[in-house]
């Protein structure tokens, strides 16, 4: 454990390390004062005066209007007003009288504008002529949608009629208007596919899918701000915040600065667990550094000391508890004890009982979590622990409190009315995780994949990319969907543009804490491109009108035209989505806040502690499937630690309802890791796919650690990015084009390296370039290395910098989360040598 010694003010934190300055956004006014007030009006000069306003009576600068939007970069959906002068956006700034957001904008949001006015956007439908897929001297032609779209229409038809429905798969991403994925998923049930996957297994899948077993929801469980049910603020009103594998002062600044707020307020401690010292933890009263991808061991230690102690809550445990004996039993007899955790993760045992200790003891403590948890190969199995320890602690359903796994946010499975026509039977999916189609694809196991759309960039997100890029080469037919042409775009047969964010209305981003905006359209669409929903409804259209066997009805039925109106689609969603009733268009307009599922009725506030004793949450219950009366969603009504069913389904994979320790066999020190078994199963977690089982508690032996003696983490570079999509403004080629590995000072020296030296980083399964940039703030074993980062963002090169190779040719995609499908980004072996000149 190492604290920090000099305290930083939350100010410092937002204009410096969050980079919400006034003086790097467009047209913003400054970040909230530092006494937390809001600041709508910009800082006077050191002379006192009010700064110049060049805008004010410029023919040129003066906007014809001015739009309400919301920043599509990050889960704080920070509200925007855009101005806009002839059809061109000249300002990006804050909206107005949102407490949670206080004035504040990060860095990012400006971007927003620069993905809109950019000139490498993809413009038209393009269809291959020639070369090698994936190489850049691939050709394609101007085509027209409908052209476009009936050669995917004819393939995917092709494909069914040979009863081969199941090879063709979809795999959408977080950057798709809110609802784009049910219909997807409803194009899917008439092909008879099973393998629409989402972005889960690369973000968050396993955080949601603990919090259901668990609680029955699986969902962020507090909000940032008031509770509209009690009037009182919720999670700023902690006085305990427990942060693991989340660097929120750079991937959520505009929040993470809310609750800084309220630490401000009420004294509340922060304790920041990650292996290197980010932004985030530089603020922290503590901040504890264990082994990557051991977070599992530390969780279990401090679980252990809770009960071995007698901290737990006996009343909340007594009334809503389940199972919590047979957890008490297994932890005694376990020997998870602190001194053992502290040999797993390197954290001194007394650091491990004091924080179990403190968080036990507060009035009201917050988990929040994120990739650095998700990326782990036994994500679902860390993420249940974590909820053990709000739920013996009774640090659940109450303000202030809660277990806040990041990305796991609503609105997610929205839905339509239901088919009319009688769907096929799809079998059963690939196994959980998208990285797996590379897998199908190369080996035919369980069967081959043939056709894939996507919408994102799966030849920078995937492990292995090297494996992942010899699988894409070898589809027989692929459909790239996005605003340029990345990498995945070279592999494509079809390339479909779409239009961004500030292009369409509708709900586009969303706050991990369920809450949504309705933005405005600010400028028209970018030559012929289309927002996603509407190319699901005409591909459908396409599939109505070359479908010989089904009839056009058949499709078009189900995809009525007026839903490419976005409004008419989201009155939809409202009217058979459970829990949604009040969350119609004309009541997001009209609000500065956004506002939280579950909402049932038009007079309700929407909900912000799920589980809350209270009114409010037993009506949004009801609304949601629950009794009358039930507090929690699961099959009991209570918190289920441990149920006999719940532990005979996990065992079909090889889990237990009370976890063991295990974890990825390339962290240093031999632990008990896993073996996975050649058969399928159903999932447990992910009934319609299948999976490997697994046999933990294998005894790992660190011969990989002879070649590749570091350990290597990846994650995002900094503020300035999110995903692969800033590194195509010229704001974030030139605030963070440079891939910065991140190493401790004398782990460099060590190895013949000196700060800002080219760097290859080598693993079994590839290498990648870098820049050495000493940090003491990082563990001796450990190198961070960022991802999102690839080789064809031709913005960096035009600026001096390289064109990377994706970090995540690094990452073994052989070893996974079997439940959740999440992937171990967060742990491989690697080697650091200096770039030969």
């Amino acid at each position: 454990m190492t604290k920090s010694n000099a305290p930083v003010s939350r100010r410092k934190l937002v204009q410096g390390a969050a980079l919400t300055s006034a003086a790097l956004v467009v047209g913003a006014p400054p970040a909230g004062a530092a006494d937390g007030s809001s600041a709508t009006a910009p800082a006077p000069t050191a002379d006192g005066t009010e700064p110049l306003d060049f805008t004010e009576g410029s023919a040129a600068m003066e906007p014809d209007r001015t739009v309400t939007s919301a920043c599509q970069f990050c889960n704080a959906n920070c509200s925007l007003s855009v101005d806009v002068r002839a059809d061109r956006v000249i300002a990006v700034r804050s909206g107005a009288d949102d407490p949670v957001q206080n004035g504040n904008i990060c860095v990012k949001a400006p971007m927003m504008a620069e993905l809109t006015h950019n000139p490498l956007r993809l413009t038209h439908p393009l269809i291959r002529t020639g070369g090698r897929k994936g190489s850049e001297d691939s050709t394609f032609r101007r085509a027209t949608w409908d052209e476009a779209l009936d050669v995917i229409a004819r393939r995917l038809l092709a494909l069914r009629d040979k009863g081969e429905a199941a090879s063709v798969a979809n795999r959408t991403t977080g950057r798709l208007p809110r609802g784009t994925g049910s219909l997807v998923a409803r194009l899917f049930a008439l092909l008879g596919s099973p393998n629409n996957t989402d972005v889960g297994p690369v973000c968050n899948d396993a955080g949601g899918n603990a919090l259901k077993a668990t609680f029955g929801l699986g969902n962020f469980t507090n909000g940032y701000g008031t509770d509209g049910a009690t009037g009182k603020d919720d999670l700023g009103s902690a006085d305990y915040y427990l942060l693991l594998g989340t660097n929120q002062a750079e991937t959520h600044p505009v929040t993470f600065d809310y609750l800084l707020r309220g630490r401000a307020r009420t004294g509340a401690r922060l304790v920041v667990v990650d292996p290197r010292r980010t932004a985030t933890a530089t603020v922290a009263d503590d901040w504890i550094a264990p082994k990557p991808h051991t977070d599992l061991a530390l969780a279990l230690g401090m679980l252990h000391h809770i009960l071995d102690q007698g901290l737990h809550d006996r009343e909340f445990v007594r009334r809503w508890v389940l199972g919590f004996d047979e957890l008490k039993a297994h932890m005694a007899a376990s020997g998870y004890t602190p001194e053992w955790a502290a040999a797993v993760t390197g954290v001194p045992a007394a650091t491990i009982r004091r924080t179990a200790r403190d968080y036990a003891r507060a009035r009201s403590a917050a988990l929040f979590c994120n990739a650095g948890i998700s990326h782990q190969l036994g994500a679902f199995d860390t993420y249940r622990v974590l909820t053990f320890l709000a739920a013996v602690t009774g640090n659940i359903g109450k303000l202030g409190a809660g277990c806040n796994f990041m990305h796991n946010t609503w609105p997610g499975d929205l839905h339509l009315p239901a088919l009319t026509v009688r769907t096929p039977d799809p079998g059963q999916a690939l196994p959980v995780g998208p990285d797996y189609f590379a897998q199908s694809v190369l080996t035919g196991r369980p069967y081959r994949l043939k056709a894939l759309i996507t919408q994102g960039n799966p030849l920078i997100s995937s492990a292995n990319t090297e494996k992942v890029k010899e699988a894409y080469r070898r589809l027989d037919f692929y459909v790239y969907t996005g605003l340029f042409m990345e990498e995945a775009a070279h592999y494509a047969d079809v390339i479909l543009p779409v239009s961004s964010p500030l292009e369409y209305d509708g709900v586009y981003m969303r706050r991990d804490d369920r809450a949504i905006r309705w933005q405005q359209a600010a400028v028209p669409r970018c030559g012929e491109s289309r927002p996603d929903w509407e190319i699901w409804i005409d591909l459908a259209h396409a599939l109505g009108r070359n479908d010989r066997r089904k009839g056009a009805a058949y499709w078009t039925d189900a995809f009525p035209p007026a839903w490419k109106d976005y409004s008419v689609l989201w009155a939809e969603f409202v009217r058979h989505t459970p829990g949604m009733g009040g969350m119609t268009e004309r009541r997001l307009r009209g609000r500065t806040e956004p506002l939280r599922w579950p909402c049932p009725t038009p007079r309700h506030p929407g909900v912000s502690a799920l589980y809350q004793d209270h009114p409010s949450w037993y009506a949004a219950a009801v609304s949601l499937g629950g009794a009358p009366g039930q507090r929690f969603l699961t099959p009991s009504g209570k918190i289920e630690i441990f149920t006999r069913s719940l532990d005979r389904n996990l065992a079909v994979a090889g889990h237990r309802a009370l976890p063991d320790f295990y974890t990825h066999p390339e962290v240093t020190g031999a632990h008990p890791t896993l073996a996975y078994e050649k058969r399928f199963v159903t999932s447990p977690v992910n009934p319609q796919a299948l999976t490997h089982p697994v046999r933990l508690g294998v005894r790992g032996d660190g011969a990989v650690h002879r070649d590749y003696p570091l350990m290597g983490m990846t994650g995002r570079p900094g503020v300035a990015h999110f995903a692969t999509v800033t590194h195509w403004t010229p704001t974030g080629a030139r605030l963070n084009g440079i891939r910065f590995l991140q190493i401790h000072p004398a782990t460099a020296r060590r190895l013949g390296i000196d700060d800002r030296d080219e760097v290859v980083v080598e693993s079994p399964r590839g290498r990648v370039t870098a820049t050495a940039l000493y940090w003491p703030g990082i563990r001796e074993d450990t190198v961070f290395v960022p991802n999102t980062f690839g080789p064809a963002q031709r913005l960096a090169e035009e600026l001096g910098g390289t064109r990377y190779e994706a970090v995540n040719a690094l990452v073994d995609d052989q070893y996974y989360d079997n439940l959740s499908g999440q992937q171990a980004y967060k742990c491989f072996a690697c080697r650091v040598t200096r770039k030969p000149s």
